[in-house]
């Protein structure tokens, strides 16, 4: 037999809180903390697919689940797991997620919190929303101080981090190339943000983190039919404006409304420079 024709074993490391070993990309339904796939979740592998199974989707769970397999993106599939089987030299020892990063927090959130998209050397690495890196650190230590989160940092997934009344969300769920997805990558991702609106039927108030958050947060909205003011509010710091909802169903007759509030970026690059402060931050959630 010719050794060097047998195919090469995945090389499996210890989950740095359990212990357990884990190829990088991690597969679905091996028994990685918080994965919310199965072996058998249908996975899309076209805009197309992603329309049908974001659209069939029937809890937010289903919608994690099927997030987390999603394969509709090949420039983005290419990226994340290279970054995943390639990994930063801090964490040479420690296996990556590298798949699409679901949604975060409570199933009945009072507030969704929206960002852009995983960082690759911390949701993609990690598994979880905002965690494993200095954006994840400002907005889970300012989520604490306001009551909503059960530790003041989210470093691992299994770490016991819990959110209360929150859910993150975002307009894209995998790591893209130099943190910015393409406009066709956004728009394959976006059914999934639609489904999430229609089916967080308990928000009252949104905190969107950056300008292209707030960009893609209006369209969801205009896309599921709530009513967006007229023109559009401009995004800033701070920046608030309302949606109404309408009812469906029994509730046809009926609407509510969801405010939506602004912040700037939760970076490095602004948190680093002083363009966004721990004061501002904490004001901005406040008003939630």
């Amino acid at each position: 037999m010719d050794f060097a024709d047998e195919p090469e074993l995945p090389v499996l490391l210890p989950h740095p809180l359990t212990g357990q070993p884990f190829s990088s990309p991690v597969p679905s339904g091996t028994g990685w903390p918080e994965d919310p796939a199965g072996p058998t979740t249908p996975s899309a592998t076209s805009a197309a697919q992603v329309r049908r199974l974001a659209g069939t989707a029937q809890s937010l769970t289903d919608v994690d689940a099927r997030v987390s397999v999603c394969r509709a993106c090949p420039r983005l599939v290419d990226w994340r797991e290279s970054v995943a089987a390639g990994k930063r030299k801090a964490f040479l020892g420690e296996p990556y997620w590298g798949r699409p990063v679901p949604s975060l927090g409570d199933e009945q959130p009072r507030v969704l919190v929206v960002g852009l998209a995983p960082a690759a050397h911390g949701g993609n690495r990690t598994g979880r929303m905002f965690t494993g890196d200095r954006s994840g650190d400002w907005i889970h230590a300012a989520l604490y101080r306001a009551g909503y989160a059960a530790r003041p940092t989210s470093v691992s997934a299994g770490d016991g981090q819990r959110l209360r009344g929150v859910r993150m969300v975002a307009p894209v769920h995998c790591a893209p190339p130099d943190n910015k997805p393409t406009p066709a990558e956004r728009a394959a991702c976006g059914p999934w943000l639609d489904r999430e609106l229609q089916l967080a039927t308990t928000v009252e108030s949104i905190l969107v983190l950056g300008g292209i958050g707030w960009q893609s947060l209006h369209a969801a909205a205009a896309r599921v039919g709530w009513a967006l003011p007229r023109p559009r509010a401009t995004f800033g710091h701070g920046a608030q404006t309302v949606f109404t909802v309408p009812g469906s169903g029994a509730d046809a007759g009926s609407s509510r409304t969801v405010r939506v509030i602004g912040s700037y970026h939760v970076s490095q690059q602004n948190t680093f420079t002083g363009r966004l402060t721990e004061q501002m931050l904490d004001e901005v959630i406040a008003r939630l």
